[in-house]
């Protein structure tokens, strides 16, 4: 006889939705990164819960922030063993925290990711991701500009870059990576994180990514990517068409370096997306060679979507606000970095958990998304209230993002620190001739 399954119960409090997440064998998985010798006075449970709620708080001051944090973490754990009172202490029990641990709870929290959402992660059989990157600001101390040096003609102050990997319908961060604000590549940091990305998962990238190498990485680890293409690419094909008439069709990546070096040549499809509001077609290169699984609409809602990157960039800086970090020294600053990506990352999920909710009706025509404004203003209603009220989850299933459509173009407003945007050029196209049709299947027969 069957047993019964018993039905889980909906989290309604801002604890419960966040155990939805970090559950208890989350720190069971990131207790074991760390030696019980090694472990600081405060305990890592407190520790870290203290340390991504910080980032949601309101206030002028490191210390009002760390005030409101420890309280809700008091009020929500009363049978715990109380964590410190003061802010230096706790953040000399931070800098003690080893960086491994950040980045185990990232690892696990990736996990969760793909066993909560499960079925949303996918569109047209892929997980779309967009990659992109970001500078932020550090303050101008000894240390940091000895350590992370100053850029510019002006010595601008030291900065850190942010490589990020988000999700293009949900717009979760999926994982992350930083360097040095000035000799960071962004290319190295996506070569670096193809081991964190699930299957049939599909990489769209704009055209700062291209290289035969960052290709060839993508195409040997069975990992699809849809990357957009300028003047610096120069493509081979067999078919007797002229640029101006290009569609789509089968190409040959094969730069004039690698093909004096002996490497083979990419092959994949090049596609042409052309848009009626903009006078500007954007070229896209793939290694998804099947035009049914990978049709042109879709291709052309995949790139689309990569503006989420951007979009996600604003909401890290400026709804969480972080367009420059406060900590004074390198491994703070490093601890502070891979914290608040961290806890956008879970303000976002308990967002995209709640529109799943049955009470949440997504749309027909895009994934319904939430607001991360309206999640954060509802995450600081309850780490504000006096006692936890039941009807979080509720209240966070309508901080949905609203949809509307644009009827006329965005205002390109004028920073005096940014060059106005020019869209890249299209590709060279040449046609095969006989000799590199014999040296394209000599060295593919090779590989």
């Amino acid at each position: 006889m069957c047993a019964r399954m018993r039905l889980r119960p909906v989290a309604k409090s801002l604890p419960q939705v966040m155990a939805e997440f970090l559950t208890p064998q989350v720190f069971k998985q990131v207790r074991k990164v760390v030696s019980r010798r090694k472990q600081p006075r405060w305990d890592i449970h407190p520790l870290l819960l203290v340390l991504l709620t910080m980032s949601w708080c309101c206030g002028d001051s490191l210390a009002e922030k760390f005030e409101a944090a420890r309280g809700f973490y008091v009020v929500c754990h009363e049978k715990r063993k109380r964590p410190g009172r003061s802010l230096a202490g706790f953040e000399k029990a931070l800098s003690r925290l080893p960086m491994p641990v950040l980045r185990s709870l990232a690892a696990v929290l990736r996990t969760r990711i793909l066993a909560v959402f499960n079925q949303r992660l996918f569109y047209h059989g892929f997980i779309p991701l967009g990659c992109d990157g970001t500078r932020q600001e550090c303050p101008r101390t000894e240390e940091l500009e000895r350590r992370l040096g100053t850029f510019g003609k002006d010595g601008s102050a030291p900065m850190i870059w942010n490589t990020a990997i988000v999700h293009l319908t949900l717009g979760i961060p999926f994982c992350w990576k930083f360097g040095r604000g000035g000799k960071a590549s962004e290319r190295a940091h996506l070569l670096s994180m193809l081991d964190w990305l699930p299957r049939l998962a599909i990489v769209v990238t704009d055209a700062g990514y291209i290289g035969y190498d960052v290709m060839r990485r993508l195409c040997e680890r069975n990992t699809s990517f849809l990357m957009r293409m300028s003047s610096n690419a120069t493509f081979y094909t067999d078919l007797h068409t002229q640029l101006e008439q290009f569609c789509e069709g089968i190409v040959y990546y094969w730069p004039k370096t690698v093909k004096d070096a002996g490497q083979p040549p990419l092959r994949g499809r090049l596609l042409r997306i052309r848009s009626a509001r903009h006078k500007v077609d954007v070229w896209l290169f793939t290694n998804v060679l099947d035009s049914e699984r990978l049709p042109l609409t879709v291709a052309a809602q995949l790139y689309r979507w990569r503006w989420k990157n951007k979009g996600f960039f604003r909401t890290y800086k400026r709804t969480l606000n972080k367009v420059k970090l406060v900590s004074h020294t390198l491994r703070l600053v490093h601890r502070e970095a891979e914290a608040s990506m961290l806890s956008i990352q879970l303000l976002l999920c308990q967002g995209a958990w709640a529109v799943s909710l049955p009470t949440a009706k997504a749309g027909a025509d895009e994934p319904m998304q939430c607001s991360p404004r309206k999640v954060l203003l509802e995450i600081r209603r309850e780490l504000t209230a006096a006692t936890l009220r039941a009807d979080y989850s509720q209240r966070l299933a309508k901080a949905k993002c609203e949809h509307r459509e644009r009827t006329s173009a965005k205002e390109n407003r004028v920073w005096t620190r940014r060059k106005p945007h020019k869209p890249p050029k299209p590709p060279h196209l040449l046609q095969l001739d006989d000799e590199l049709k014999s040296k394209i299947s000599q060295c593919l027969t090779a590989v």
